[in-house]
């Protein structure tokens, strides 16, 4: 397929109307939780919800302007030195939907495991409100490496088209369920994301970390062992909390923490794991402020890291 085929598939397949609905609805879903918020004075920071939708309109620039080019063209190549393609059909699209579910999973725990993934993902779950503008909270950076994690895919025979839109449609479905108004569904909660499942995966609490990562399906949690149920009241928001609304900070404050420890940092190894290492690695001499030199290893005061 050439590039005009799979670029014109963007403009003229009826998966894009049906990504455009999805959009539309998710609008008119996060207005009506706005409304009855005011209307019933449910508490909610409203500085946060500002923030939320500022990220979000500038996402959206970058999207239509960058991130989607970026990830297109990436693909290409792997896309050409494939030998083989599976035809665009019913049952090439739900293995697409399913492989692409099973992607967002490992996507989506490796950006909560690795700290220069977690920079950017952080941002996500910097909130301490949970409603629906939280949906809109999204990184402004993660689209221009997200696509990286397409590759698989596309090596075992999807287009970069099937590959990005089943992608796009597994992030949208998730909007709706950043809402506190929808109690437990009960059998649904066991079966797929939904409201209570991902209230949990947005929990700072000790139990509630790290868990619940599927997209759709929960499948993949109970698999790799990642699955919890809503239990306690969740306490939403980071381990240590940003406590600011500017969109620019909740975008790049995480960046800031990981400069900070790699100027503490003794050896380029030290600041290699500081950047790409798991969340709490650190070299032993943080543990014992004494033995730090603060002139070859700067400040002695701890980086905010979660």
């Amino acid at each position: 397929m050439t590039i005009e085929t799979l670029s014109g598939l963007f403009e003229m397949s009826q998966f894009m109307t049906v990504v455009g609905l999805i959009f539309v609805i998710n609008m008119g879903l996060t207005l009506a939780e706005v409304i009855l918020d005011l209307t019933t004075r449910k508490e909610r920071r409203w500085k946060d919800t500002a923030a939320n939708c500022a990220i979000f309109v500038v996402a959206q620039i970058l999207e239509a302007t960058a991130i989607a080019t970026i990830g297109f063209f990436g693909l290409l190549p792997f896309y050409w030195l494939t030998p083989w393609e599976m035809p665009m059909t019913w049952w090439s699209w739900a293995l697409a939907f399913l492989a692409a579910d099973f992607t967002y999973y490992w996507m989506h725990r490796i950006e909560h495991e690795r700290r220069v993934l977690w920079a950017s993902h952080s941002v996500h779950h910097s909130s301490q409100d949970y409603n629906l503008t939280v949906g809109f909270r999204l990184s402004w950076v993660e689209g221009f490496f997200e696509w990286m994690f397409l590759i698989p895919m596309i090596l075992i025979g999807f287009n970069p088209f099937q590959a990005i839109i089943s992608i796009v449609l597994i992030a949208q479905y998730q909007h709706w369920i950043h809402t506190e108004h929808v109690s437990k569904l009960g059998w649904l909660d066991e079966v797929f994301n939904t409201p209570s499942v991902h209230r949990v995966h947005h929990g700072s609490n000790g139990k509630y970390l790290d868990k619940n990562f599927g997209g759709v399906l929960m499948l993949w949690d109970k698999l790799f062992g990642t699955f919890q149920r809503e239990e306690n009241a969740v306490i939403y928001g980071l381990t240590e909390n940003i406590e600011s609304n500017n969109p620019v900070t909740i975008n790049f404050n995480e960046y800031r923490n990981i400069a900070c420890d790699m100027t503490r940092c003794r050896t380029w190894q030290d600041r290699f794991w500081i950047c790409f290492g798991r969340l709490s690695w650190r070299p032993d001499y943080f543990k014992n402020p004494t033995t730090l030199n603060t002139k070859q290893d700067g400040p002695t005061h701890e980086c905010r890291d979660r």
